[in-house]
């Protein structure tokens, strides 16, 4: 990449270089020759544009003599070349006017009229103007000088591609380090070091996909440290089960309990207790992953929360805790959900309510259909969900209360399945602490699909 930069880079230095030499030459050349030839050497440039002029507003050279006086000094447009003698003729060499007089009608000799000015008119030769002394006395060899200015030009090409070159070479070396940085780092990260980070310098292109390669490595770092937390959480979550079952069957295999049905009781709840498990984790899976199929269809929300809550009625009284439903004043349409999924969103988060509501509580279930969407929040009169908690609440094994059993607390999975569910639903669950005390826990579905 690097010499590809650098050739680039040469190639258009070389053709710059190469194009502003042709045109300053040609530039040049023709100035030089305009300068020479034209009279400029002497002062005659505008002189000879005067007479051009005039002859082309006069069609002849009659009367140019009114015009310009050659027999005075001070020839106008010579400048500091007072005193200068000039002849001017017309096309065929006869001599019109010298300012010295002796030499009108007289014919100028080739070499003369090659030292002479050429006046042209649209093209056309019209005479002659010839400064006595001039360009004849000149040593002018315009090979010589031509070949000077050639010379001149490439040394100067030289001198700026050699500079554009080096100039080329450190663009390319600058350009390329954050690319070669990105590049080693993506190595190192494709061979598992997701700690790999490029720093970022500026603000451009670069730098928005170094901020990219982060990004991604923030989140294959993340997915890592997930995945390795969630194989020690799942590890850590069957061992007791599978412990208590061995035990139990030992007990009853060795003959220290009587195999009673009584006695198989344990082991049957631990199995069901792992069966709920590995069902929840499967359960998850497939929501995060976006793999979970959705039965959808158009349901009453307010019914279907409305049983869900009278199933829960005896086990709030067992407690002593009021269970409510507030419905809205304002029919709501029916919305387009998958009614189980639901029923698993809403059964877990009453049994986490009812779970963490002291004796005497209540538990308030508020249904309020919103310009968009239907919000339905579970309040609970608990202590609440402690503030360094609250960011973790909805990951996978979290107990805020680390002190409860797991056969209290659940399997630590509702919380993160029902935020996943009603994600799956385009909606969200949100967890907060209400103004009044306890927790407030908010799911909010669209009403569209």
């Amino acid at each position: 990449m690097r010499l590809k930069l650098f050739l680039s880079f040469s190639l258009i230095v070389l053709f710059s270089v190469l194009l502003v030499g042709l045109i300053v030459r040609t530039g040049a050349v023709n100035e030089v020759r305009a300068y020479m030839f034209r009279g400029g050497m002497y002062g005659l440039s505008n002189l000879s544009a005067g007479l051009e002029n005039y002859y082309r507003n006069n069609g002849s050279w009659q009367g140019v003599d009114s015009v310009i006086d050659f027999t005075q000094s001070g020839i106008p447009g010579m400048g500091g070349m007072m005193g200068q003698r000039l002849l001017l003729s017309d096309a065929s060499g006869v001599v019109l006017q010298d300012t010295r007089g002796p030499s009108t009608g007289s014919l100028l000799s080739q070499s003369q009229l090659d030292a002479s000015v050429s006046l042209e008119v649209d093209g056309q030769v019209v005479g002659y103007l010839y400064a006595v002394g001039g360009m004849s006395s000149a040593t002018v060899n315009e090979q010589q000088l031509f070949s000077r200015l050639n010379r001149a030009v490439i040394i100067a090409g030289l001198v700026a591609g050699g500079f554009g070159l080096v100039l080329a070479l450190v663009l390319a070396y600058t350009l390329l380090r954050p690319i070669r940085a990105l590049t080693l780092a993506s190595q190192k990260l494709a061979l598992g070091d997701l700690s790999q980070r490029v720093a970022i310098h500026s603000d451009d292109e670069l730098s928005t996909l170094g901020q990219a390669f982060n990004q991604m490595a923030d989140s294959l770092q993340q997915a890592e440290q997930s995945r390795r937390a969630l194989t020690a959480d799942v590890a850590h979550e069957l061992r007791t089960p599978l412990a208590v079952q061995r035990a139990n069957l030992e007990a009853l295999q060795d003959g220290v309990y009587p195999l009673t049905v009584e006695n198989l009781v344990p082991v049957i709840e631990q199995n069901h207790l792992l069966t709920h498990l590995v069902e929840d984790l499967r359960t998850l899976a497939l929501a995060e992953s976006g793999q979970i199929v959705l039965e959808r269809t158009l349901i009453d929300l307010p019914s279907l929360v409305g049983r869900v809550v009278d199933r829960f009625q005896h086990q709030a009284a067992s407690g002593q805790v009021n269970l409510s439903l507030s419905l809205p004043a304002e029919p709501i349409p029916p919305l387009s959900l998958d009614p189980v999924r639901l029923e698993q969103m809403l059964t877990n988060l009453l049994t986490n309510a009812l779970r963490y509501t002291p004796t005497g509580g209540e538990v308030r279930i508020e249904i309020a259909a919103l310009p968009k969407v239907v919000r339905l929040t579970v309040h609970d009169s608990g202590p609440g969900i402690p503030l360094d908690a609250l960011p973790f609440i909805f990951d996978r094994f979290y107990r805020a209360d680390k002190s409860r059993s797991r056969a209290e607390g659940g399997t630590g999975l509702g919380l993160a399945i029902a935020r996943n569910l009603a994600r799956a639903h385009g909606g969200d669950l949100t967890a907060s602490n209400h103004a009044s005390g306890g927790a407030l826990f908010t799911l909010v579905l669209p009403f569209g699909i």
